[in-house]
Order: structure tokens, then sequence, then C-alpha cells
């Protein structure tokens, strides 16, 4: 599993109401008891989540000594479906109505006979399916890191993640919330004392002339402002380009960055369509300057970050800061990095992208945000509006 070695890619859930300060044998049985394959799915169309010892698709052994790591418990949830693909059952259907027109006078399917022919499709389905020949498993990685309260899915928020969320939240009688850059950026400002302002934050514009106020791509179910992610990305690239390598963070500590590897822009307005570059360094060719020179925004950065000595490189997703592709760079004359030591550096990336998202909320909900902005106006004007300002 990839949390104990590989490369991570994870989304986070913060949970509540957990019952223990620890995760006991009590909590392992409460796994045993919902492990997955203990119900066999037959029917169409039925989804059956289970827990997964962590080792592999079908690891139904549970042990504190193996699952609960440095206070983290370390676990997987299958889940299996039993669905006959609609292009499979299109086929079947087709093939019903046409042996039932091939008599009749006008080569078409009467009504009673497409009735027909869908009931004997349905039959054939729950016979296909009680083979057992559609059933797919599908596993994911989960750290339950308890003691920071905060659950590391390993994939993307779906529909996925959402049959995960309902099997832990129904077990363990607990509640699950999405980590989004707007849920980072909430907590922050609640903590800080700043959350009015933080409640009167809209999308800034960093064009002269362009007006934005609401990005193309926002949860209209949401009230977490997470373009603030797409806005970090874009000051985060004015920062490496014009002011600093090190951005200070707000425990003190300081991490260096490089934008690398790959970039996705998006027209927040849903006006210039989306551009996506793949390069050693994205952001130092013309078509990414001039991608946000014309009102794009970053929606996904590849990224190098250096902490206290420890290097990742990773994809930072804006909106959800997601994590995908991250690798743990480790120094030469480091020789036992064990399952503790992954832990730790999971929870150091986590602290480490939330510590810069939080820099620059304190940045955009102070006083001096409006000269940033305008900075960073300038700095996306095209070179001769920069000449003629100059010039005046």
């Amino acid at each position: 599993m990839p949390f104990l070695s590989g490369s991570l890619s994870f989304e986070r859930f913060r949970v509540s109401k957990f019952d223990s300060e620890t995760f006991d044998q009590e909590h392992l049985d409460k796994m045993m008891k919902h492990t997955a394959g203990n119900v066999e799915t037959s029917s169409t169309e039925n989804v059956h989540t289970g827990f997964l010892g962590g080792a592999h698709l079908f690891d139904q052994d549970f042990d504190l000594n193996k699952n609960v790591i440095n206070e983290a418990v370390h676990f997987g949830i299958r889940i299996d479906t039993n669905s006959i693909p609609s292009a499979i059952k299109n086929a079947w259907m087709s093939m019903e109505l046409a042996a039932a027109a091939r008599d009749n006078p006008s080569g078409v399917a009467t009504k009673s006979q497409r009735k027909e022919a869908k009931e004997a499709v349905e039959q054939r389905c729950e016979v296909e399916a009680s083979t057992g020949k559609y059933r797919k498993f599908q596993p994911f990685a989960l750290l339950w890191d308890t003691y920071h309260e905060m659950l590391y899915f390993g994939g993307t928020a779906g529909t996925a993640s959402g049959h995960c969320a309902d099997l832990l939240e129904r077990v363990f009688e607990v509640e699950l919330g999405h980590v989004s850059a707007g849920t980072i950026a909430q907590d922050w400002a609640l903590a800080s004392d700043r959350y009015a302002e933080m409640d009167d934050v809209m999308p800034a514009s960093f064009v002269e002339g362009q007006s934005i106020s609401s990005v193309a791509w926002a949860n209209e179910h949401s009230k977490s402002p997470d373009f603030l992610g797409n806005e970090f990305l874009l000051w985060l690239w004015w920062m490496l380009e014009t002011q600093t390598e090190v951005i200070a963070l707000p425990d003190e500590g300081e991490v260096t960055v490089m934008l690398a590897k790959t970039l996705s822009l998006e027209c927040p307005v849903g006006e210039n369509g989306k551009e996506t570059i793949s390069a050693e360094f994205p952001t130092s060719l013309p078509e990414a300057m001039q991608a946000i020179q014309h009102g794009k925004l970053p929606r996904k950065t590849g990224m190098t970050i250096i902490r206290d000595g420890q290097q990742f490189d990773l994809t930072l997703q804006a909106e959800t800061f997601g994590i995908s592709g991250a690798k743990i760079v480790l120094d030469e004359d480091v020789e036992d990095f064990g399952p503790e030591d992954r832990i730790d550096a999971v929870r150091q990336l986590s602290d480490t992208v939330d510590g810069m998202l939080h820099t620059f909320c304190d940045l955009r909900t102070g006083t001096a945000w409006e000269e940033t902005r305008l900075a960073m106006q300038e700095w996306l004007a095209p070179a001769t509006k920069q000449s003629k300002r100059k010039a005046a």
C-alpha cells in the first residue's frame, strides 16, 4: 500500500466525534467484523464495501502491531461491484429486439415485444451477475492519523471516497469532512481571529480590465472559498519569479519551493478554455506567461519543496489541495527509513503545503493585500504596457 512505500497520492478528510484517544483492539475488531469479502455481491448494480488489512487486495488480517503505526492506523477499504457494463446490456437488448421484430411486417418490434425484450435482458443480467463474471474489486489505501484527527484517502474525492467515508462513519460513528483549500483557509481564519475578513473574501482580478465574481469550476453547493487555492498558486508563482524562492511559514519555519514538471491552467470565467504544459520548468515557458496574462489561473502544478532538509517532489491540485505522485527524496546517508518515518513524512508534507497556504491567507486577509495584487497585476501586464507606464 502506497502510504508505506512508493509515491504518495491522497486527499484528506477531517475526522470528528471519534470516541477514543487511541486506536485499540476493540476498533480493530470492528474492522474485522466488516472485512471486505464477508458479503458476496451477486445481484446487479450492487456495491459492497469492506475493510482490508492493508497489505494486498485479499488481506483480511488485522493486528495492532501491524496496523497501528506511529499513532496512525494503516489499512485499506475494498469496493466490490457487480454491474453488467451498459454496452453489453445494450447489445443484448438490440439482439432481443431484432429477434422479436424478424417476423413483423413492419420490421419493428411492437410495444409488448419491447417490454418482453426488456424483461428478458433483466433476467439475463441476473443470471450473468450470479456467475461472478462481472464482479470487480477496487482497493484503496487509507491512513487514519488518530492523533491529528485526519484521514488520508489514497485516491481522489468522488464516488469511491464517498463509499469509503460512508463505511467509516457507519462503523465508527464518526463524521468526515473533506479538506480543501477553502476549508484549510477557513480553519486558519477561525484560529487566527480573521474569520470576518475571510468571510468577505471574493475572487480577485489579476489582469487589468478583467472582472471575476466567481470561478467557472466552483462547486455551487459549497461555501468554502476553494478559489483561494488557485490564487495561492498564482501568488506562489509571482513570489518565485520576482521575490524569493524561500517562503516563510507561520510557525517561523521556512520552505524552499520550485515549480516543476507540469502546469494546468484554466480561464476562470470559462471563455478561453484549458491549457496543460509539461516541461522541466513549465512556468519559464512563454506560453505559460501568456496564459496567465490572458487571465487564466493555475489549477494544478508540479513542485519541489524542501523543509528542514527533507525534499518532496509532488503535484498539488489547487482547489482540493489534493496531492498526487509525491516522492520522498531521501538523503544518500539515510539507510533506515521505516514505516514510522513514512508516516512522519506524510504529516510533514501536509503541514508544509498547509503552512504555505496559511502564509498566503495571512496576506490575503491583511492590509497589504491590495498592494500585492497590484504588483502581481503589473507583473502580468504585457511588456508594451509596462514600458508605457515607466515612460509616463
